[in-house]
C-alpha cells in the first residue's frame, strides 16, 4: 500500500524497563519521527509499573506523549516478570517515579486502533511482549492495511534464547499473542535479541562517554541500566550494558542501520514446553514442500514473509545512541 503523508508518525509499545527508557529517550529526541503514543504492556514488569517508567521517561525528556496502560497479562498464561534483570522497579531500584504525568484513561487497545485508523502508514514499534498488538488485531483487523513497518523487537532466530536456552523473553512470555502477530500479515522487521551482544554492547569506555556528557537523560541511561549490566555480565560472561530496545528503536529511526536482512516465513512455537516462544525463521524456505505443508500451511496461507535482520552497522548505532543522549 502506498501512503502518501510524508510525516513519520510512530507509536511506541512497551514494557518499559531500563532499555526500553533508553529506547524511548532516542525517540522522543529524534526530529526524524512523531510520537503520537507509548502504550504499556505487561512484562519486564507489571503494566502498572511499566506505564509509570514510561511516563517518568517522558517527563524526563519534556514530552507531552500520551501514555496508555494496557494488557496486564499474556493472552493465555500467567505473567512472567524480569525483575530479576532489571530490578523490581525495571529501572535498577533507584526509586524513580513521575511527578506530574499520569496516563490517559482509554485502554492501550483502543488507543492502538485509533491512532493507526487515523494515521495510516504509521510505524509501530515493539519493546515487549505482543499481547496489545495481538489484541488490536484482533479487535480491527483493518489496521493491518494502515501499518507501514512494525518493527519488533523480538526473537532469537537460528541462536541462543536469553529466557531459555530457545527463546527471547518478549516472544516467550506471551507466545500465543507473537504468533497472531506474526501471521498477521502486518508488515514485520523482526529484531533478535542476538543483536545486543557482543561488539554491540556499550562498553566500559563508552559507558564513560556517555557519563562525560553530564546531563540527566545520559545520567539516568546509565544508572538506570545497573541492574541489568550486573544481570547480563551474569548471564553472559559479557561486560558492559545490553540494549536491545534502543537497537531497534535505532533501526526504525534509521533503517539502514539493518545492515544484512532477508525476507521469511517466522512461526512462534506456542505448545512445547522444551522451546515455548521460539521464532522459528524459514531460511531456506523449505515450508512450501510437501513435507512441511501440514505444519507451516497456516503460517504460508495465512501470513506474510517477515523481514529478518541478521546484522548491524554497530559504529552506527553507538553513534546514534550517543547523538540522542547528547
Amino acid at each position: 500500500m502506498e501512503f502518501v503523508d510524508m510525516q513519520r508518525r510512530v507509536l511506541i509499545d512497551s514494557d518499559t524497563a531500563s532499555d526500553d527508557a533508553v529506547a524511548i529517550i532516542m525517540a522522543l529526541r529524534s526530529p526524524l519521527i512523531e510520537v503520537v503514543a507509548i502504550t504499556g504492556v505487561a512484562g519486564n514488569v507489571g503494566v502498572e509499573q511499566g506505564t509509570r517508567n514510561a511516563l517518568y521517561v517522558a517527563e524526563l525528556c519534556g514530552s507531552d506523549v500520551r501514555v496508555y496502560k494496557g494488557a496486564n497479562r499474556p493472552l493465555l498464561r500467567e505473567l512472567q516478570t524480569a525483575d530479576w534483570f532489571h530490578g523490581c522497579d525495571g529501572l535498577g531500584n533507584h526509586g524513580y517515579s513521575p511527578v506530574y504525568r499520569t496516563a490517559e484513561s482509554t485502554h492501550a487497545v483502543d488507543a492502538i486502533v485509533e491512532a493507526a485508523l487515523k494515521y495510516p502508514g504509521i510505524e509501530i514499534v515493539t519493546l515487549g511482549p505482543l499481547t496489545n498488538i495481538a489484541l488490536a488485531l484482533e479487535r480491527e483487523p483493518r489496521i493491518v492495511g494502515k501499518v507501514h513497518r512494525c518493527v519488533v523487537m523480538g526473537g532469537a532466530p537460528c541462536c541462543a534464547g536469553n529466557v531459555t536456552p530457545a527463546a527471547e523473553f518478549n516472544i516467550w512470555v506471551d507466545p500465543e499473542a507473537a504468533r497472531k502477530v506474526f501471521l498477521s500479515g502486518l508488515p514485520i522487521e523482526m529484531i533478535g535479541w542476538q543483536l545486543s551482544r557482543f561488539d554491540a554492547v556499550i562498553n566500559e569506555h563508552e559507558i564513560a562517554a556517555i557519563e562525560e556528557l553530564q546531563n540527566p537523560l545520559a545520567e539516568f541511561a546509565i544508572r538506570c541500566n545497573s541492574a541489568a549490566a550486573t544481570a547480563y555480565h551474569t548471564q553472559t560472561g559479557e561486560f558492559g550494558i545490553s540494549l536491545p530496545d534502543p537497537i531497534a528503536m535505532a533501526i526504525l529511526l534509521d533503517p539502514g542501520l539493518s545492515v544484512e536482512s532477508s525476507m521469511h516465513f517466522v512461526d512462534v512455537e506456542t505448545v512445547s514446553n522444551l522451546t515455548r516462544g521460539m521464532t522459528v525463521v524459514d531460511q531456506l524456505n523449505v515450508s512450501g514442500d510437501a513435507r512441511n505443508h501440514d505444519v507451516w500451511r497456516e503460517a504460508v496461507v495465512r501470513g506474510s514473509k517477515i523481514k529478518v535482520c541478521w546484522s548491524l552497522d554497530i559504529a552506527g548505532w553507538k553513534s546514534a545512541l550517543m547523538k540522542s543522549l547528547s
